[in-house]
């Protein structure tokens, strides 16, 4: 019979009060207990809406119904017949808005923890299980990813076990993309994100860093080195400001920055010698899952006020809700309805204080969002030393600029169909580098579909 209880198993989490001082991991996982209290949750239901949800398509019923029996080293092999980062998305997938929200249970209470499974079905094998990563023997062809993110690794992942020597070129000193400078270790520590490229590496994928496509090497280079194909999985990591005076005052970061240097560079450690302002007052600038990262970041890094500041309701705040929940816990104080019209600074060119004016919610916008207005004669002032910009990034022009052929909209990003095939001939692109910023997880649903195209492309010349 069914775990009828209409709520999941509570997640072990620290306690607010200390995890705002610390960048050790927020929620704690699942014992084996609760995971298999959690798993007879699942109704096994014969059409499976939750594998619709899922853009890479784990078998949620299979993997759950192991894991309530116990055997999770099964379970494991079935997620990662489907998923190359277990690890990573049971921890940043947005399973309210994907596999969960599809969830029969949560008609009447709370889904299925799907996310919580995944991430201790991989934390256990991890620990538990035995390293027997086959290789499969080499397809006798060569392919060549530009960007080891979720992307990138996603794509290479899927070739490498169909039999392709896959080399990853990523323009950083360490492999993961978003996953290693973006994304901070209290919600992904790095050495999560370390053992699961490991894995790839085990099935063959090559990983060469400090490798800027476009400047060291440029596609065509590539295709003469023997490359039968190219995915182009570089992200978008081009910042995005609003153009408003004091932009350029010391102690205005963007969120790319000050997250990079925060995770990527290890500027929380006293043993590292990576600079960062440290700030008694910070306005963040933004409402998404990034803005919530560097609002928690800068909470931790001991500022004592940290004002999210966000023009929209808290209705269309587009962050996760467990972000915002987490966020609220830690002491951060958001602002909503409420821009930024001017960053005001001293006479030696800091950050001193941010102006802002009230909003108003207007009628929808082409997207179904109201569009917001500004309250006349609402003008105010708050008292911040920092500034963070988190309203979006585009990806980099490098990349496009140096290749003929490749189109790219007017945002920036490369155009390719739902095939990822773009308008080069033996290139494909998916991720951020099409999309504009998303989830991780549609990044690796991207790559995995990159790479079906990929095989169906070289096997048909």
């Amino acid at each position: 019979m069914p775990n009828m209880s209409l709520n999941k198993v509570p997640m072990p989490e620290q306690q607010p009060n200390i995890r705002n001082a610390n960048f050790e991991e927020v929620t704690l996982g699942y014992t084996e207990e609760m995971a298999k209290e959690e798993a007879t949750r699942c109704l096994q239901c014969k059409h499976r809406p939750c594998v619709s949800g899922c853009p890479v398509k784990v078998k949620i019923p299979d993997f759950i119904s192991l894991v309530a029996e116990g055997d999770f080293e099964k379970a494991y092999e079935v997620i990662t017949s489907t998923n190359a980062l277990p690890a990573v998305c049971g921890r940043v997938c947005p399973q309210e808005s994907q596999c969960e929200a599809k969830c029969v249970r949560g008609i009447k209470g709370e889904p299925v923890g799907i996310g919580r499974l995944e991430r201790f079905v991989a934390d256990w094998y991890i620990k538990n299980g035995k390293n027997n990563v086959q290789k499969p023997p080499f397809n006798g062809h060569k392919v060549a990813i530009i960007g080891a993110g979720p992307a990138g690794l996603s794509c290479a992942g899927d070739l490498a076990q169909r039999g392709y020597e896959v080399t990853v070129f990523e323009a950083f000193h360490n492999a993961g993309g978003v996953l290693i400078y973006g994304i901070p270790e209290f919600r992904l520590p790095k050495s999560i994100v370390a053992k699961e490229i490991e894995k790839l590496k085990q099935l063959g994928v090559k990983i060469l860093t400090n490798m800027v496509i476009g400047k060291i090497l440029s596609i065509d280079e590539l295709f003469e080195m023997g490359f039968e194909a190219v995915f182009i999985g570089s992200g978008a990591g081009l910042p995005v400001f609003m153009g408003i005076e004091g932009e350029g005052l010391v102690g205005v970061y963007s969120a790319n920055e000050f997250l990079t240097r925060i995770n990527l560079m290890k500027a929380y450690k006293d043993d590292y010698d990576t600079p960062i302002k440290k700030s008694n007052s910070v306005a963040v600038v933004g409402g998404g899952n990034v803005a919530m990262d560097a609002a928690r970041s800068a909470k931790r890094l001991g500022a004592k006020d940290v004002y999210v500041i966000y023009r929209r309701s808290e209705d269309e705040i587009p962050a996760r809700r467990e972000e915002i929940h987490h966020a609220k816990e830690e002491g951060i104080e958001f602002k909503f309805l409420t821009n930024p019209v001017r960053i005001l600074g001293d006479d030696e060119g800091n950050v001193k204080g941010i102006e802002c004016v009230e909003m108003i919610l207007g009628d929808p916008d082409t997207s179904g969002r109201r569009t917001p207005k500004t309250k006349s004669d609402s003008n105010f002032v708050i008292d911040v030393d920092c500034v963070i910009m988190s309203i979006g990034t585009s990806p980099n022009p490098l990349i496009r600029t140096t290749t003929n052929g490749l189109e790219a909209n007017r945002r920036g990003c490369l155009v390719a169909d739902e095939s990822m095939t773009t308008t080069r001939e033996g290139v494909f692109a998916g991720g951020d580098a099409v999309t504009g910023a998303a989830t991780v997880i549609l990044a690796m649903g991207a790559g995995k579909i990159a790479a079906e195209s990929i095989d169906k492309y070289i096997l048909s010349k």
